[in-house]
């Protein structure tokens, strides 16, 4: 294990505390954790993407990803174990919540960062917010109809350590109440699953988006405006999964 990715080492070691490796290698800027539910993938600086053909979930994970998001990324593999304080939506009371809470929660609690959107929804446990979504302003398709309207799901996120069974569920359809959508559409990304769990609700896979590229100087990624010719490495992802929900 190399001395300068202590990271690393700390989600090794706190995946065995939740007792859920079952099998660990280490390849050139590559290292493989098997458990009973996944197979992660940590990518050190200069590696590329494999193409894993098994049954097994696999997640894709970049190490900038693990330092920058450490819990985030720790509380989300646990979560997909199934270990978490587990609720059902119907124990929840969903409500429209402001920008600010939308930012703290996503902050918080999404490996991708807080985006505002134009409608945010969250559920609340006795009081305590542990799920939010996020929604875009509707889009005519005049090519379908002069009243067609699409929205987009834009974030949605538990909060750690919460398991919320259910929840995208009870905010579509507080949504769906509200503003009488056609269809939601959303992303989800591929580093994180081959399939989204968004189709057991109703949600069709539209088609699977390009790898996107990012480049990345001192450890962080670079914003699309950065100079382009200044980088350490390039990443390139596993594109994402169009989805979209006709209602």
């Amino acid at each position: 294990m190399q001395k300068d990715l202590p990271e690393v080492e700390r989600l090794i070691a706190d995946l065995r505390d939740e007792g859920i490796v079952e099998n660990l290698t280490f390849e050139e800027h590559i290292i493989r954790i098997r458990t009973s539910k996944f197979l992660l993938l940590i990518y050190l600086p200069h590696s590329s993407r494999l193409n894993i053909e098994e049954e097994l979930k696999t997640i894709h994970l970049d190490i900038d990803v693990l330092i920058h998001s450490y819990q985030k990324v720790l509380k989300r593999l646990i979560g997909m174990i199934g270990k978490g304080k587990r609720l059902y939506a119907r124990e929840t009371v969903v409500a429209r919540i402001d920008k600010k809470v939308t930012l703290d929660f996503l902050e918080e609690n999404h490996i991708n960062g807080p985006m505002v959107g134009k409608y945010r929804y969250g559920l609340f446990y006795k009081g305590e917010l542990v799920s939010v979504a996020v929604f875009s302003g509707g889009r005519i398709l005049h090519e379908i109809s002069e009243d067609y309207r699409s929205f987009e799901l834009i974030r949605f996120c538990h909060k750690t350590d919460f398991l919320v069974t259910g929840g995208i569920s009870k905010l579509i359809k507080a949504f769906f109440k509200d503003f009488k959508p056609n269809d939601i559409m959303t992303y989800a990304d591929r580093d994180w699953s081959q399939q989204s769990s968004l189709e057991t609700i109703g949600f069709q896979v539209e088609n699977i988006t390009d790898r996107q590229t990012f480049k990345v100087k001192d450890g962080k990624r670079l914003n699309y405006a950065a100079d382009e010719e200044n980088y350490d490495y390039i990443i390139k992802n596993s594109g994402s999964i169009k989805l979209k929900l006709y209602l």
